[in-house]
């Protein structure tokens, strides 16, 4: 987990204690600090992991993003003996108890799957439900319908550490859509995915949630579709209608990109099948 200046001090104590607090308990949780944070962040951070020897604070001198910093994350773990997942979360969100319990355990049960998801609970800055986001289930249509959209939920993802001493990485250059990038290379590669249905985290949705993509994002998912398409060799009418549709969609007004995410959701949930 990565935090900066700007996340709460309050969500970021609750994202770490929804660790600490795991049935799971044979981990060690790697927390970057991204460049300067408020003085009663660095004071909490330090008070955690103090109390808790699982607990590692590494800082950066200065903000280098998300990507950066889970690269950093990721050559600390292949330096280390004993771990053989790596698990994602954002300072923003917090994990039900079972989390690595149940993605562990599903690990440890099918060798051949690289990269796992979950399902999350969508909750607004009070905590309260407001949404949720189940994936597909099956490596088959998380790959078929990567041209279209991310179908893994990144801060719920476990990675098998096999994939990075394999080399693979986040492309720190891109300042989002970071995971989309590196899903459609692995899928290029062959690496498996699964998502479980199961909605294991607690993913906050700010009320800029909708006015925050920005066009850099969208240009650079908007890209990430035809690069898909590319690799996956997955170009068809429906992709490329979908990918200039999306783009469209996201330069519309938030009221009517709330609309549509919302109808996405009940797609995902209900429609699509699994």
């Amino acid at each position: 987990m990565s935090t900066y200046e700007a996340d709460k001090p309050e969500w970021v104590h609750d994202a770490i204690k929804s660790v600490c607090e795991q049935s799971y308990a044979d981990f060690t949780f790697l927390i970057i600090v991204d460049g300067s944070v408020p003085a009663a962040t660095t004071a909490m951070l330090l008070a955690f992991a103090q109390r808790d020897s699982r607990i590692i604070v590494a800082q950066n001198s200065h903000n280098i993003g998300l990507a950066a910093s889970m690269n950093l994350a990721i050559e600390w773990a292949v330096t280390q003996l004993g771990i053989d997942y790596f698990f994602r979360m954002d300072a923003d969100d917090a994990c039900l108890p079972e989390r690595l319990e149940k993605q562990v355990a599903f690990l440890d049960g099918h060798s051949e799957v690289d990269i796992l998801g979950t399902g999350l609970t969508e909750v607004n800055e009070s905590g309260d439900p407001v949404g949720a986001r189940v994936m597909p289930a099956s490596h088959h249509i998380i790959v078929r319908m990567l041209p279209r959209r991310c179908t893994v939920n990144h801060p719920t993802v476990a990675i098998r550490m096999k994939v990075f001493h394999d080399g693979f990485r986040y492309d720190a250059k891109r300042l989002n859509t970071q995971d989309y990038f590196l899903w459609i290379d692995l899928a290029a590669q062959g690496y498996q995915f699964r998502n479980l249905r199961e909605k294991l985290l607690r993913f906050r949705r700010v009320n800029d949630f909708y006015k925050r993509r920005g066009l850099t994002k969208s240009l650079n998912e908007f890209k990430a579709r035809f690069i898909a398409m590319r690799k996956l060799h997955r170009y068809s009418v429906l992709n490329t209608f979908y990918a200039l549709a999306v783009l469209g969609l996201r330069l519309m007004p938030a009221r009517v990109v709330k609309w549509a995410y919302k109808f996405d959701r009940i797609l995902l949930e209900k429609i699509v099948k699994h």
